[in-house]
C-alpha cells in the first residue's frame, strides 16, 4: 500500500483536470492505497480531513497586490506543505495543475524529504506561459518552450499586458524553482502533448503517455437515436464554437444544444439572434445529472476545437454513455476517435466538412447508434479504470 500525496489547484470540480484529480484519487483508494489531497483553500472545496493543511491561494476573481505575489510564489503553500509532511509519511507526490494557486514554492520541501515527484500534464504550462499555446485565439509557439518573454509584446493572456507580464514572470520563477528539473517523471495525457514537450526540450526519457480514463461501471449507456447534437464545454473561440454554429446554421431540422459558458457567449447569442437560429439552444453551464441526461439523450456530441486539445474528458464520457463524437483533427483528439467507427474526424476550422458530418448523423441515426456501441466497447477495453491503474502504478514503481 502506498501513501500518495495528490496535488492540484482545486478540491472541487471546475473542469476536466479537477474531475481527473478526484477520479484518480478514488481509483488509488479503491486499490488499497492511502490518498492525501493537497490543494488551495476555497469555500467551494469539498470537505476533507486534510483541508486544515490547505493554503490560501491567489484570488483570481478580485486580485490585490498580495495576490499578484502569491500567484508567483506562495510562502503560505510552502509552510503548509512542510507542516503536512511533519504529520504524514508520504511515499510519492502526484501533481496535476498546481501553478498559480500552490506554485512551485512547494517543490523544494518535497525534494528535501526525498519524495519522488510525478506530474500528470493536463496542459502546456511547461512550455507556454499561458498554458495553451494560444495567442489571441490563434495557435502560437513563439516562446519555443523557454523564451517566455516573447509573449509580452503579443499580450497573449487575454490581450492584457499586465496579465501577460504576470504569467511570464510566473513561468520564469517556476522554471528557476525546478518545475522541470525537480520532477522525476511527467505523465502526458496524449502522445501529441508528449511530442510537443520533447520538441521544446523536455527530456524524452522523462515523459511517458497515459491517456485519461473513466470508470465505465459508473456510466450506463443509452443506445437510442436521440433528437439533437450536443456540445458541452467552454464557449470560447478556440473551442471552435463559431465553426460549429456556422455549420449548424442551415440544419434547422437537427437541433444543436450548447451546454457551457465562456467569453464568446455574447457573440454567439448575437449570431443566433441575427440569423434566426431558433434550433440552436444555449443551455448555460451544466454538470451532474443535468449534463448526464443531455449526453444520454443526444444523437452524438461534437468537439470542433481549434487549439491543441490533449485528451478531452468530454470525448471519453460521451463514449462511455454510448454516444459517437464528431471531433476536430487537432491535438490529441485523433488518438481517441477512430474515423468512421466511433465517430468522425473533421479538419479543424472546416465549416463545410463539419456540416456534412452533422447532416450524416441526422440522416443515419441507426448507424450512429452502432457507432455509439463501438465507442462504449472501446471504453470498456482500452480506457477502463483497471488498465489506467496499472499504467500509473508502473510509473510509480520506477521511482520507489
Amino acid at each position: 500500500m502506498l501513501t500518495v500525496l495528490n496535488i492540484s489547484q482545486n478540491h472541487y470540480i471546475r473542469g476536466g483536470c479537477d474531475r481527473y484529480f478526484f477520479t484518480m484519487g478514488e481509483l488509488l483508494q479503491k486499490h488499497g492505497n492511502n490518498v492525501i489531497p493537497f490543494t488551495a483553500a476555497s469555500p467551494k472545496n469539498e470537505h476533507t480531513e486534510w483541508e486544515q493543511y490547505f493554503p490560501r491561494g491567489a484570488d483570481f476573481d478580485n486580485p490585490g497586490p498580495i495576490d499578484l505575489l502569491r500567484f508567483i510564489y506562495s510562502r503560505n503553500a510552502s509552510t503548509s506543505i512542510q507542516r503536512l509532511l511533519r504529520n504524514a509519511d508520504v511515499d510519492i507526490a502526484h501533481f496535476h495543475v498546481y501553478h498559480g494557486k500552490l506554485t512551485a514554492s512547494i517543490l523544494g520541501s518535497l525534494k528535501k524529504a526525498d519524495i519522488p515527484l510525478i506530474q500528470t500534464l493536463h496542459d502546456y504550462k511547461l512550455t507556454c506561459p499561458i498554458a495553451t499555446h494560444l495567442s489571441n485565439d490563434e495557435i502560437c509557439e513563439s516562446c519555443e518552450g523557454k523564451s517566455f518573454y516573447r509573449a509580452i509584446p503579443k499580450r497573449c493572456n487575454r490581450r492584457s499586458l499586465a496579465r501577460t507580464v504576470l504569467s511570464v514572470s510566473e513561468s520564469y520563477v517556476s522554471r528557476f524553482l525546478g518545475n522541470v528539473d525537480k520532477f522525476d517523471h511527467f505523465i502526458s495525457v496524449s502522445n501529441f502533448l508528449r511530442k510537443k514537450m520533447i520538441q521544446f526540450d523536455i527530456p524524452e526519457e522523462k515523459i511517458s503517455t497515459v491517456h485519461n480514463f473513466v470508470d465505465v461501471s459508473n456510466f450506463t449507456p443509452n443506445y437510442s437515436d436521440g433528437e439533437y447534437v450536443l456540445y458541452f464545454g467552454r464557449v470560447d473561440r478556440s473551442k471552435g464554437i463559431f465553426t460549429l454554429i456556422e455549420a449548424a446554421e442551415s440544419l434547422k431540422q437537427f437541433p444543436l444544444y450548447i451546454a457551457g459558458e465562456g467569453e464568446a457567449m455574447p457573440e454567439v447569442e448575437r449570431f443566433i439572434e441575427e440569423n434566426g437560429c431558433e434550433h440552436i439552444h444555449l443551455l448555460g453551464f451544466k454538470q451532474g445529472d443535468e449534463l448526464r441526461e443531455l449526453i444520454l439523450n443526444s444523437t452524438c456530441t461534437v468537439l470542433p476545437s481549434e487549439w491543441y486539445e490533449n485528451c478531452p474528458m468530454s470525448i471519453l464520457e460521451s463514449f462511455a454513455y454510448g454516444k459517437p463524437v464528431i471531433g476536430a483533427d487537432i491535438g490529441g483528439i485523433p488518438e481517441l476517435i477512430n474515423h468512421g467507427d466511433d465517430g468522425f474526424l473533421v479538419p479543424s476550422g472546416d465549416v463545410e466538412e463539419l456540416r456534412d458530418r452533422l447532416q450524416w448523423m441526422c440522416d443515419n441515426k441507426t448507424q450512429a447508434i452502432e457507432m455509439g456501441k463501438t465507442a462504449r466497447e472501446k471504453m470498456e477495453n482500452e480506457f477502463n479504470a483497471d488498465i489506467h491503474y496499472e499504467k500509473i502504478l508502473n510509473v510509480y514503481k520506477k521511482f520507489m
